[in-house]
């Protein structure tokens, strides 16, 4: 049932206020790749690096979402979609109190991370989608919980790259492959990134 009777109720300060009193910038950086491309470690290590320069920063990851706010979900295309959805809400809402938000979500299909970026330019926040790129043989090397082998087996349906698809973005802000360069160096990256598009706050 969707809600009704309710209303929305503007807090004292505006977002570019709050960005002025704190320093900040708020916007939300969505980390995309298959399973084990790199982009959970890519996303914690930003976070730890982010957090050392004193900038509020915040990790939603793929796998620890579902042990709560997403708990009840599959991972069939209708309940990835609205797995997407969902997150991407609360990445706005972190990214509208200054924080920077990093996702780290498979995310398979184009529409679901579109609509997350069209629900962050609609409340003029800035949505940063960052492709961890690995080939699937590098993935399936890797396959740290052994994942992509119980997938083969059959033993995990629709799983990401192997029976169910993935869609590789298009034209993201930034593009990492994460097989040619180490953590470090993909960190920075996405670093000198922000800041030549002015995220960061000047210190």
């Amino acid at each position: 049932m969707v809600a009704t009777n309710i209303t929305w109720h503007q807090g004292a300060f505006t977002r570019e206020e709050r960005e002025k009193e704190l320093n900040q910038k708020g916007l939300t950086i969505w980390f995309t790749g298959l399973s084990a491309s790199g982009k959970s470690t890519l996303a914690s290590a930003l976070e730890q690096h982010l957090i050392s320069l004193k900038i509020a920063a915040y990790r939603l990851d793929g796998d620890n979402i579902r042990f709560g706010l997403n708990k009840d979900l599959g991972f069939g295309p209708e309940a990835r979609t609205e797995n997407i959805r969902r997150i991407a809400e609360v990445a706005k809402l972190f990214a509208d109190s200054t924080q920077i938000a990093i996702t780290a979500f498979i995310s398979p299909y184009i529409s679901d991370r579109d609509s997350a970026r069209k629900l962050h330019q609609e409340a003029n926040i800035p949505f940063i989608e960052i492709f961890a790129d690995a080939p699937l043989s590098v993935v399936e090397e890797r396959d740290p919980k052994g994942l992509y082998k119980k997938a083969k087996a059959g033993e995990i349906k629709e799983f990401t790259g192997i029976s169910a698809p993935y869609e590789a973005p298009i034209s993201p802000e930034v593009h990492i492959h994460t097989d040619k360069v180490t953590i470090e160096e993909g960190v920075q990256i996405i670093l000198d990134y922000l800041g030549e598009k002015g995220y960061l706050p000047k210190v």
